[in-house]
Formats: structure tokens, sequence, C-alpha cells
């Protein structure tokens, strides 16, 4: 079972990946643990990609799909695996179709997690962290039981990332939708887009999400 998660920052897809791995026993694959790994590894593929990320430059699409091509070939992304956050423009999509063309897979199912702008604007800018252990906290949503101590080691130091600002997150938002909606009707007209309610409680879209890949489980 071969997936693919889309979706705008802040909609939940890191959670719903590590979830449907663990019912499903399929990888979660995200491009940038697949670039620092190999980078850290010493490979000339992780050679070439650090050359570039030093000198300020993107890493291209082609070492990025050689780099999940890699990947996949190994033992435990044999029963399948989740791509999280990627591809996020058309020649990506295009690029890797042809690479699983090669191998003889394809995707599975493209799960797209619908979101409102607002709502994500609301998600990003009220996340902070515990800066002793990186426990995650949000204004509204998950607050310490105790004012200002952190939960898992009470700590009281906290911090929020730079850009999560309502015009930085809005900015990133428009390049979102702008790059992908032609993702979404390339799955779309091969049969293989599935939207789910994104705006649900957590546990619902976990429930939303399985139903759709229950169903193509043998």
């Amino acid at each position: 079972m071969n997936l693919i998660l889309l979706g705008p920052p802040g909609c939940g897809k890191g959670t719903q990946a590590k979830r449907l791995q663990e019912t499903h026993g399929i990888v979660q694959l995200s491009t940038g643990d697949m670039l620092r790994e190999e980078v850290g590894s010493g490979s000339d593929l992780g050679a070439q990609a650090k050359e570039i990320m030093e000198s300020g430059g993107l890493v291209s699409d082609d070492i990025i799909i050689s780099m999940i091509s890699k990947r996949i070939d190994q033992e435990d992304c044999q029963a399948g695996f989740i791509l999280d956050g990627f591809p996020r423009t058309m020649p990506q999509a295009e690029a890797l179709n042809d690479m699983l063309d090669e191998k003889g897979l394809r995707i599975d199912h493209v799960l797209e997690i619908e979101v409102d702008d607002s709502a994500v604007v609301k998600r990003i800018t009220g996340r902070y962290t515990c800066d002793d252990c990186g426990v995650g906290y949000h204004d509204e949503f998950k607050t310490p039981a105790v004012d200002g101590v952190c939960d898992g080691c009470g700590g009281t130091s906290f911090s929020r990332r730079a850009d999560d600002n309502e015009e930085t997150v809005r900015e990133r938002l428009n390049a979102y939708n702008q790059q992908t909606a032609p993702i979404s009707e390339y799955y779309r007209a091969k049969g293989a887009l599935a939207g789910v309610d994104g705006m649900a409680a957590i546990d619902d879209v976990s429930n939303q999400l399985n139903e759709i890949v229950g169903s193509n489980r043998g």
C-alpha cells in the first residue's frame, strides 16, 4: 500500500502519517528526514545535496526523486510507504510517477487533508514548545496543566518559531494552494485522490483515512 498525504501546513499530516504507519505497518517517509540521513551517510547523493544546501541553493527534484527511489528499495518499505507532503509541484508528481512506473509500483491513494485557511493560521500561530524537552503546546488547543510549567519536564522556558506568524503563514498557504491545486487534479484524473475533512477531531480524521485505506487492503 503506497500513499501520498497532501495538505496545507498545519493540517496534521505528520500526526496522521504516524497513525497510518502504526495502524497499517507502512513506513512514513519525510523528504526532509531522508535528506538529512543521506547527507549524514556521506553517500555520493548526500554529498551532492550537501554542496547545494551549503551554497544556499535548493536541492533539485532529480536528487529528491533519487533519494526516494533508493529509500523505497529498502526492506522496510516492501509492505508500502507514506510520502508525507511530497510531491509539492507538478514536475515532482510526474517525476515520481515515472520513477514508480520503472519499478512496477504505483500510488494507491492520495489522501488530501482539507482544512480552512483561517483554521490553519490559528493552528500554526498558536504553537509553542518547551525549550528544555521540546514538548509542543498551543494557546487554545493544548495548554500546560499548570500555566507556564511544562507537563513533560517541569521546565518554565517556552518559545515560538519566528516564522509562525500570520503574515508568513498566509504566504505559505498561498504558495501551497497555487502549487497543489494542479497536483490534486492530476491525481483526481488518475482516480487516486480522496479528500478528508481535516476540520474534524484528530481521531475522526484518522477514522476517515483508515476507511479509505482499509478499502484497498486484502
